[in-house]
């Protein structure tokens, strides 16, 4: 199986008419991307969950249908780019949002078949269903009191089959109080081919904790924990080894050393100063070549290393040469690591 889910819709800016001139970048909000507050499973689940961590406080309790899932979560991804958007058109925006599911699923890589229809109001129902308490505060607001993930939805327009086409969400206080005060970041929409909810969670986390800085360490034991996976210890690190096997993120490469969990921003690059010259340019072949010069090693990783390494140097003639050539010396002195 294929680690990246394909790109279903690869006309989208043609089918969906100016959603990407509204929605030029998908938003999550901080609280949700720190917090376990989503479901990793694709089967229903109906723990109450309960998180703590530096006084923060959080508890989740499913309805019927069970927690609502990071899957889910896409239709609240897309309720803070519009919110946003709103706002950068300088408008007052509503907590109550309209929009096509058509839309919807075109522009987070979905299905649009009858299934997934029902699928999408299902969703909704979850989001509707799913109950949080939390002392933690969104926009300087603590909410004193049990609220779903949405307050409400409502088909506005139905089609011949019965399938939601056009809804209207109003979004919680909660998730509406930190779009408002843009406790937000951008988010690639490669996200949106993540097969694995693991995955898409270990993302927002690096997302929220890299950032645009260079790395972020974290312990594979703490990393567990801010994901809200509740596998045994060694089960973790199984699942998360797949993922060291691809090496998929967007913009992060990862890596791991002694339970030590390294995320390296595949887009840096250090500030040019006056007397520093131009950045050099790696050919995407070289990669590859980069690759089979030190076997097992995360070549992004080497890349971010050899680049530290030669900011203090003379511009090399020939990067993508002197660079093949640091990864085989690296291979040379430590082997495999």
């Amino acid at each position: 199986m294929e680690p990246l889910l394909s790109v279903r819709h690869e006309n989208r800016d043609f089918f969906v008419c100016n959603i990407f001139d509204t929605l030029s970048h998908f938003k999550d909000d901080l609280a949700s991307m720190e917090h376990p507050v989503f479901s990793l499973s694709t089967k229903l689940d109906t723990r109450t969950l309960h998180y703590e961590n530096n006084g923060n406080t959080i508890t989740i309790i499913p309805s019927s249908l069970g927690l609502a899932t990071v899957h889910d979560k896409d239709i609240l991804l897309y309720c803070a780019s519009h919110l946003r958007s709103a706002i950068n058109e300088g408008k007052n925006p509503s907590p109550y949002i309209r929009f096509t599911a058509y839309d919807f699923f075109i522009s987070t890589n979905r299905h649009i078949g009858g299934q997934y229809y029902k699928n999408f109001e299902v969703a909704l129902n979850r989001l509707r269903g799913t109950t949080i308490n939390t002392n933690i505060k969104t926009g300087g607001i603590t909410i004193n009191k049990g609220f779903g993930l949405i307050d409400s939805w409502e088909a506005i327009k139905r089609d011949q089959k019965n399938r939601a086409i056009a809804i209207e969400i109003k979004v919680s206080d909660w998730f509406y109080n930190a779009v408002i005060a843009n406790e937000v970041l951008t988010i690639s929409r490669d996200y949106f081919g993540l097969r694995k909810p693991l995955e898409r969670r270990i993302y927002e986390l690096a997302r929220k904790h890299c950032g645009d800085n260079p790395s972020f360490k974290i312990g594979l034991d703490h990393l567990q924990k801010k994901i809200g996976s509740t596998s045994t210890p060694r089960e973790f690190r199984r699942l998360f080894s797949r993922l060291l096997e691809t090496n998929h993120l967007p913009d992060y490469a990862v890596s791991i050393s002694e339970n030590i969990v390294n995320f390296i921003n595949r887009n840096w690059k250090p500030p040019i100063s006056e007397n520093q010259h131009t950045w050099p340019f790696l050919k995407p072949e070289t990669f590859a070549k980069a690759r089979a010069a030190a076997p097992g090693w995360d070549v992004y990783a080497l890349e971010q290393e050899w680049r530290e390494w030669i900011a203090k140097k003379e511009p090399a003639k020939r990067p993508d040469a002197a660079f093949l050539a640091f990864c085989r010396k690296r291979f040379q002195k430590r082997g495999r690591p």
